[in-house]
């Protein structure tokens, strides 16, 4: 890229089962703490599922309740935490027209999708709610958060299943690039802990049965995986032009240097390493940078076996094995369309601070896995590039690059 498309993060926002906002949830993952509890619903006692990470604070609690029963919950967290990127950034005075909202999910207003159906089976029609249909819209979160934050630029919905978050960051990434907009709000959302969901990925063999021990169930890269653990929350960025950002005298947090978005075109459920491996290619190569160039890498690593094994596989071929490996969903589970947003967010904070979370419950590494995966505590250094890795049932397959 040449310098003035050069693409910038200049705010932060994220709730996640760590914490309500982009702070504290990073400072729960450098804490190692988990997010995962038992499910205390009655519905949960008939599931082979009985536990999540769900987040920390109700986010219908911190808006208006005028404004709350509008939204779905997915919508409100994305409002939320859209506000507190945009607040981050020092609120930039932008063009309506040059400013974009995208923001991806996995599966939309799935709570007020089948918690509307239930009303309308038990009750008739006149008791659904009148803000239903704007409720289950998958493009719901970006739409509303256009109107709050009064972008006309474009609000744009990936739905690329787990790797949505990330690909609505690619997406604002060449939105900028391209010159369409000055600036993007872009990141990730998801609300779907819901007996008929769960139900759904555990019938598939996803989910972990596991409940012992909560905290210790989701294990990346662990010879003792089991599966994942569902889990919701959001993740925001803002992104602005280079030149922009500096007539204003914003600070940023680094740049996203480069993205890529690519489909392995091969089955709807398996990991690929060999389109995951290109995908991260291709995001190198659009950064301008070599696979010696990457210090830490935040992988998607799911807790699955198969999944995790492709990944490292992919990560060993496409830049090789001398990067320091996180993987945050040993702390706060699988947030689905959120989760690549947040994995951004941690690689992009791990440059900031020099310091790299550890992976939770990694007891003993799978021998598979040829990697450097970060474990016991976090690890410190001075790294200038970062590799941020989301994929998606469906063949998507999504890879980020981060410089200081």
């Amino acid at each position: 890229m040449t310098r003035d498309s050069r693409v910038l993060v200049t705010g932060v926002g994220a709730m996640t089962p760590l914490g309500a906002d982009a702070s504290s949830s990073w400072s729960g993952l450098l804490d190692g703490k988990s997010g995962v509890r038992l499910l205390g619903e009655e519905w949960a006692a008939d599931l082979p599922v009985h536990l999540a990470a769900g987040l920390t604070v109700d986010p219908a609690s911190l808006l208006p309740r005028t404004e709350a029963r509008k939204l779905d919950r997915g919508e409100q967290v994305a409002v939320l935490t859209a506000r507190e990127a945009w607040q981050d950034a020092g609120a930039p005075q932008v063009e309506p027209e040059r400013f974009a909202v995208v923001i991806g999910t996995g599966t939309g207003g799935i709570l007020s999708t089948l918690g509307q159906d239930d009303i309308f089976e038990r009750a008739g029609m006149r008791r659904l709610s009148p803000f239903a249909v704007p409720m289950l819209m998958p493009n719901g979160p970006a739409a509303w958060v256009s109107m709050d934050l009064g972008a006309r630029g474009g609000a744009r919905t990936p739905v690329s299943a787990c790797a949505s978050g990330a690909e609505a960051l690619a997406l604002g990434q060449d939105l900028i690039a391209g010159g369409r907009v000055d600036v993007v709000v872009a990141g990730g959302v998801e609300a779907c802990l819901h007996p008929f969901v769960i139900a759904a990925f555990a019938q598939m063999k996803a989910l972990s049965t596991q409940s012992s021990d909560p905290e210790a169930v989701s294990r990346p890269f662990d010879v003792q995986r089991s599966g994942f653990v569902m889990g919701e929350g959001a993740g925001m960025m803002v992104l602005e032009r280079a030149e922009f950002a500096r007539g204003r005298g914003a600070r940023a947090y680094g740049t996203l240097a480069g993205s890529a978005v690519g489909s392995s075109a091969d089955h709807i459920t398996a990991s690929d390493a060999d389109g995951q491996a290109f995908a991260i290619d291709l995001a190198l190569r659009d950064a301008g940078l070599a696979p010696a160039d990457i210090g830490v890498v935040h992988a998607h690593a799911t807790s699955t076996e198969s999944g995790d094994l492709a990944e490292a596989q992919a990560i060993s071929r496409a830049i090789g094995g001398h990067a320091a490996v996180t993987a945050t969903k040993s702390m706060t589970g699988h947030m689905i369309g959120a989760s690549g947003a947040v994995g951004a967010m941690a690689a992009l904070f791990a440059l900031r601070d020099g310091t790299l979370p550890a992976t939770r419950n990694l007891d003993e590494l799978d021998p598979r896995v040829e990697l450097d995966v970060v474990r016991g505590e976090p690890r410190t250094g001075q790294w200038s590039a970062a590799l941020a890795n989301s994929f998606g049932f469906g063949g998507h397959n999504v890879s980020l690059v981060f410089t200081k």
